[in-house]
């Protein structure tokens, strides 16, 4: 099964080309076009800039993936495409790419939600079998999933504010430490004191798996607005604050290992998103992971951001169990899309609207 991968859900457009053969997975090849340049005067993702930016690149990166994996069309098994969610105009440039292609050659077109390319990523690097207990981490989603199998997800807890994600980029941009945030904060949090500020745990003393990440942004913002922070300072405001988030997503993932029955074969914790690619994190997490006899298992680092690897093997293994639906060509882009749409509808944490339950 070979299959053509389309992303560009946020700031990058990206095209990858991968074959599942006998429960191996090969990249043949990935093309990313980042668009960090012209975000970074605005020290965030600018949707509109976005939208433009991909319409402009997106032909040009999937014929790049296509040449570097020295196939035509005609070798193609499907194409798949992030349609959802995301910045809207982002999704809908790479989804239409992708039907362009899928009517123009006569391939199945995979409409793919973005959220369970993260689910799935780690397979592509690792032998990941399900079930396992997923922390989805990046920078507009933080929620914890039981993953069953194909298309089985259930929602154990989320964020019912900001994701950690957002919270990094947040201090980047009263800090002044350019974009893209994450990797800005875990930069200069290697020369700070983690101890040095105290910084809240929101919702550590409730029941339950839900995060909260608002009130730990807010008492870093107070202290920014204090001024005249020296660049000691300013490391160990980033040491503290990163320190609280790996507090939080560690005793929520504690929680949840404690309550995760798992395989015959053990319990596995796999945490995707661009979050997952922190090492700090990552450390606290082997750590909890192992007071649970539980493997922890991450995407390799350039596949915990976005990329169209994930999404081309979503669609791989959608076709593999022939869950591709006859109008998929008349899928419409969605800017929300819920791995868990049943507890999104019944227990809507963000509330909804007319396309639905926003998480």
């Amino acid at each position: 099964m070979t299959v053509l991968g389309i992303e560009s859900s946020c700031d990058e457009t990206a095209a990858a080309v991968l074959r599942h053969e006998g429960g191996t997975v090969t990249v043949l090849s990935e093309v990313v076009r980042s668009q960090v340049e012209e975000h970074a005067p605005y020290g965030g993702v600018v949707p509109e800039i976005a939208a433009r930016a991909h319409a402009d690149v997106a032909d040009r990166v999937v014929a790049s993936a296509m040449a570097d994996a020295g196939l035509s069309y005609s070798d193609l098994d499907g194409v798949a495409a992030t349609s959802g969610p995301g910045l809207i105009g982002g999704v809908m440039v790479g989804m239409m790419t992708g039907k362009a292609i899928a009517l123009a050659t006569s391939k199945p077109f995979i409409p793919v939600n973005h959220l369970e390319g993260h689910a799935l990523s780690p397979r592509l690097g690792a032998d990941c079998p399900f079930p396992y207990l997923l922390l989805l981490v990046s920078g507009g989603h933080c929620q914890f999933l039981e993953v069953q199998g194909l298309g089985q997800y259930r929602r154990l807890g989320t964020t019912i504010d900001d994701a950690a994600g957002e919270a990094f980029d947040k201090l980047a941009k009263l800090l002044g430490l350019g974009f893209p945030g994450g990797p800005a904060v875990e930069r200069t949090a290697k020369t700070g004191d983690p101890a040095r500020y105290k910084l809240p745990r929101p919702l550590l003393d409730r029941d339950g798996l839900d995060m909260s990440f608002a009130g730990l942004k807010t008492a870093a913002a107070r202290i920014v607005e204090k001024g005249d922070l020296s660049d000691q300072d300013v490391a160990d405001l980033c040491a503290s604050y990163q320190a609280a988030i790996a507090d939080c997503l560690s005793a929520r993932t504690d929680r949840a290992l404690a309550g995760f029955e798992g395989g015959a074969d053990g319990k596995r914790l796999v945490v995707a998103g661009g979050v997952a690619a922190n090492m700090a994190i990552r450390t606290a997490l082997e750590t909890v992971a192992g007071r649970h006899n539980a493997v922890l298992i991450a995407p390799p680092l350039r596949h915990c951001t976005d990329n169209a690897a994930m999404i081309a093997l979503a669609g791989a293994e959608q076709l593999l169990a022939g869950r591709v639906a006859d109008d998929a060509m008349n899928f419409a882009a969605r800017p929300r899309w819920p791995l868990d749409e049943e507890s999104a509808e019944r227990n809507p944490v963000y509330g909804g609207g007319k396309r639905g339950a926003k998480a």
